[in-house]
């Protein structure tokens, strides 16, 4: 963990919350010079706190209005298997996010979707014919909750 000062954390709380912000918006809001600001900004890049940038969509606005966590099991649980299933999952276009985890099952998988028809095919017609595959649970998603401000411990 790199040390982080006020000015740090505060920048990163800012471009947190609004990415598109301008350098001399940020340097007014933080009461620092712009040249100030845009030195820290690229210190934060060079360190790793900052590793990119991204456009939160609405994902209802583009036809995906169920969310589903898909739980799954495979086998034999070796690293070659993992591999290979993060990596298949991982292109499919429906998936949002790829969790490996420890425990009852080796993936927890978010995904978008239309509606119903398209989740059942999903996993009927992509997931279950994948051969290392021993278990799928399916949980629909009633709200999804995200934080936008992630602040060092």
């Amino acid at each position: 963990m790199t040390d982080l000062d006020a000015i740090d954390s505060a920048l990163l709380a800012l471009l947190q919350n609004d990415g598109r912000r301008t350098n001399r918006e940020l340097a007014t809001m933080l009461n620092i010079a712009p040249s100030t600001c845009l030195e820290r900004m690229r210190s934060l890049r060079r360190r790793g706190l900052i590793v990119g940038y991204h456009a939160q969509v609405d994902l209802a606005a583009i036809g995906r209005t169920l969310q589903a966590l898909i739980a799954v099991r495979v086998r034999p649980p070796n690293r070659a298997v993992i591999d290979g299933f993060r990596a298949f999952v991982e292109q499919l276009p429906e998936v949002l996010s790829v969790f490996v985890v420890s425990g009852g099952d080796d993936f927890l998988i978010h995904v978008a979707v239309k509606d119903t028809d398209q989740l059942q095919a999903l996993v009927l017609d992509k997931l279950t014919r994948r051969k290392e595959l021993a278990d799928v649970r399916t949980s629909l998603v009633y709200e999804h909750l995200r934080k936008t401000e992630i602040a060092p411990l």
